[in-house]
């Protein structure tokens, strides 16, 4: 399905951007990483019936290659420019092969907003009125060879909403039926998770694998055997709070109205969090992790459990900030795309 999409600016549009409205938020800088996002991110706004925001920025003086700033006579031109480029970009995404899906009210409604300044600011900004933030594992950013973009990292630690990184080249959809793989660990941060995964797989039409990880050589490393517990009694005790929080992730999801659950099931591992998680990734659809977990510096914005799934995982990876599991109204109508003027 090819939708067309505002060129000016309506009330609607003002609107959206000023944070009015439920709608999904993706950066775009015409790499391959964000042309990535942008097919993610439409996808996600026509599963939720809300409207699309495409956001691209520029800095201004414009570095060239040199270093030395370059003199931008019209920065109107230069800002309309960018515009109809952003808008070719999502014409392409949507020619492609896999198109966006349409809700029942046709295809999500979509904006192209440009901004002045750096990409990671104005998107952790944008995030702040938004259901979703969609970013490029990497970007056009100087350190080409890095795993994970600087853009993507400044949003994940800073976004108020969750964030949807989506690595680059995109992993093929794994074979039969669609997995959401979420992290639990017993903190604040995996409930939060938990929940959103719930509500991501009932879209997706997916079954939960919660995925409880312990590592007990890592705390009960050189102890006497008569001080620590057994190894029995530490997997039951992950096994025992691992169910009691899927069941009371569930009855939440139930007293919030959220419709018929998705299967959820339970798997306890033995092994260091991250490399069990990304080890999960390879047969999901989504992995969705807390910002941050019981591990690590409490002062920090990014777990290392959080980071290693990030730089490693083998499909678009969800990150939850802390709050960010709060139930959502039902998704309204979606409206048509307007044609281009």
């Amino acid at each position: 399905m090819h939708e067309e999409f505002p060129s000016g600016r309506t009330a609607e549009d003002r609107r959206l951007a000023d944070g009015g409205g439920r709608h999904v938020v993706v950066g775009v800088d015409g790499s391959p990483g964000s042309r990535e996002a942008l097919a993610y991110g439409l996808t996600a706004a026509a599963r939720r019936g809300v409207d699309v925001e495409v956001v691209a920025t520029y800095p201004l003086p414009l570095p060239w290659a040199g270093g030395t700033p370059a003199v931008v006579p019209d920065p109107a031109a230069l800002r309309q420019g960018l515009e109809a480029a952003v808008r070719e970009i999502v014409a392409d995404v949507q020619r492609g092969p896999s198109g966006v899906p349409a809700a029942d009210g046709g295809a999500p409604r979509i904006l192209v907003s440009v901004s002045e300044g750096p990409a990671a600011p104005v998107l952790v900004e944008r995030s702040r009125h938004a259901d979703l933030l969609v970013v490029g594992s990497r970007g056009r950013g100087a350190v080409r060879s890095a795993v994970l973009g600087s853009v993507a990292l400044q949003c994940v630690a800073g976004a108020a909403c969750p964030v949807l990184v989506v690595p680059s080249p995109a992993a093929e959809r794994p074979a039969g039926p669609p997995l959401v793989v979420v992290g639990i660990d017993g903190s604040a941060h995996a409930r939060a998770a938990l929940r959103v995964a719930i509500t991501e797989a009932r879209r997706l039409g997916a079954a939960v694998e919660a995925v409880a990880a312990y590592d007990p050589g890592g705390r009960w490393t050189e102890l006497d055997e008569s001080v620590a517990p057994s190894f029995e009694g530490i997997r039951a005790d992950v096994e025992h709070g691992a169910a009691a929080m899927v069941d009371e992730a569930l009855a939440d999801d139930r007293a919030a109205g959220g419709g018929s659950a998705p299967d959820v099931r339970v798997a306890v591992v033995e092994g260091i969090p991250a490399e069990v998680l990304v080890s999960w990734s390879h047969g999901a659809e989504l992995l969705v992790v807390g910002s941050r977990g019981r591990g690590g510096i409490r002062g920090l914005l990014l777990g290392s459990v959080a980071l290693r799934c990030l730089v490693s995982s083998a499909c678009p990876v969800l990150v939850v900030p802390p709050g960010a599991d709060r139930p959502a109204e039902a998704p309204g109508h979606v409206r048509p795309a307007v044609a281009a003027s």
